[in-house]
């Protein structure tokens, strides 16, 4: 009965991959959305209340200081958010595993560069009302 015949479950199992990682990434995606719980309704409640208002009052507005820092902190959560979701869905559905590597890392840059691009957009807006 040494020869390998027979295998168990866990014998199968061993080396696809490791639980504990699911537990980090639930927590993470629980935490993110905690935090757009508050972070949306403010966003929203800004937004309708900025309805008919200019250009010029919309970037005075994102130029204060704790509207700058909430606007980044709301699409930061919203961003890392989707990141996680999108990750979920890519290790779901794509099965070749180069296809999947490709497109987590994709997703991954995706996020940082709207992220930046986000960020750096109400940075120059903050800034740039104080000048």
């Amino acid at each position: 009965m040494s020869s390998g015949k027979f295998t168990t479950p866990a014998k199968n199992a061993r080396g696809l991959g490791s639980a504990k990682s699911g537990t980090e990434h639930y927590i993470r995606q629980r935490v993110s959305a905690i935090a757009l719980i508050f972070l949306v309704p403010w966003f929203m409640f800004s937004i309708i209340n900025a309805m008919g208002a200019g250009m010029d009052d919309a970037q005075a507005w994102a130029g204060q200081p704790l509207n700058a820092i909430l606007l980044i902190l709301t699409a930061g959560a919203a961003i890392f958010h989707m990141r996680l979701g999108m990750q979920v869905v890519i290790e779901d559905y794509i099965e070749k595993t180069g296809t999947r590597s490709a497109l987590l890392i994709l997703n991954s840059f995706a996020c940082i560069a709207l992220f930046v691009t986000v960020a750096l957009s109400v940075l120059k807006l903050w800034i740039g009302a104080g000048a």
